[in-house]
């Protein structure tokens, strides 16, 4: 385990292998223990790290009352691939972490190779941006997205935060998975992994939901020209189909795959398949 100091924290990380930066980005209730599957297989033939997030175990944990936005986040991964001289990286990153990775390369396109975005909550791409009536406009011409958009709305965000509001966080977790997460994949968390969900749940709470999600101008990811790997799962939830839809359509530069046998979480739940699909895309970037 390393350390490396940016923005006034201290952010860990593990890395192996020699070559080409391959840099992990986790998405919220994780740290970097949730890439274990993937680093010794792309640090085979690339400098593989993965690092914790401010707030991420073993990082100390957000202090009661502030605010968790994503903003900082992105300056910390910017600055720890010059921290680390991993600039230019391939950014491999899961929910929050891939629309952290994707921030990171509009912001700055000079530092990263490629991106591989598991399923990046960009809500805002539909919803909530500067341009509220053509959104509206587009949502109203794919009632698919409308429905998920809604679904997961009343479904997941509401009760988890009620549930947040109420002091019951544990609850409000396991709504928020049951909401990410198929069925399938939900009865199959390992008990291990229980653990590490709770240790990084004020973060999440901080966050998403209080937070919330960063803007983003569809003409700021359509003139974004880096190499794109669109993952979603087989099971996940429709919201992330329907997000990962909108990406495609805007990004110039972008392919898609999809991971059978998983949902939200597809690098644990199966790591062969999302480990050769990294390593064939980053291969031909």
């Amino acid at each position: 385990m390393r350390t490396a100091d940016v923005n006034g924290v201290s952010l860990a990380y593990e890395e192996t292998g020699e070559g080409t930066p391959v840099v992990f980005v986790h998405g919220d209730l994780s740290d970097l223990r949730t890439w274990e599957a993937q680093l010794p297989a792309v640090g085979a033939s690339y400098r593989a790290i993965a690092y914790s997030r401010r707030y991420a175990r073993p990082n100390p944990d957000i202090p009661p009352g502030v605010a968790n936005p994503m903003g900082p986040h992105v300056d910390d991964l910017l600055a720890f691939l010059e921290r680390t001289g991993a600039a230019p990286a391939h950014l491999v990153g899961n929910s929050w972490g891939a629309f952290i990775s994707l921030l990171a390369a509009i912001r700055r396109p000079e530092a990263v190779r490629s991106l591989v975005l598991e399923e990046p909550p960009v809500v805002p791409l539909y919803l909530g941006g500067p341009h509220r009536a053509a959104e509206l406009r587009l949502l109203l011409r794919r009632p698919g997205a409308l429905r998920a958009l809604l679904g997961f709305q009343l479904g997941t965000v509401l009760p988890a935060g009620r549930a947040f509001r109420a002091g019951e966080d544990e609850r409000a977790m396991r709504i928020f998975l049951r909401g990410v997460l198929d069925e399938h994949a939900y009865a199959g968390i390992v008990p291990e992994r229980l653990p590490q969900m709770r240790e990084n749940l004020s973060a999440l709470k901080a966050g998403l939901f209080d937070a919330g999600t960063p803007p983003l101008d569809p003409a700021e990811v359509s003139a974004l020209h880096v190499p794109t790997l669109l993952v979603t799962g087989s099971h996940s939830a429709p919201l992330f189909h329907r997000l990962v839809d909108r990406l495609e359509e805007l990004l110039p530069d972008s392919e898609r795959i999809e991971i059978l046998h998983a949902s939200h979480l597809m690098h644990e739940e199966n790591a062969p398949a999302l480990n050769g699909a990294v390593l064939d895309f980053i291969g031909g970037h």
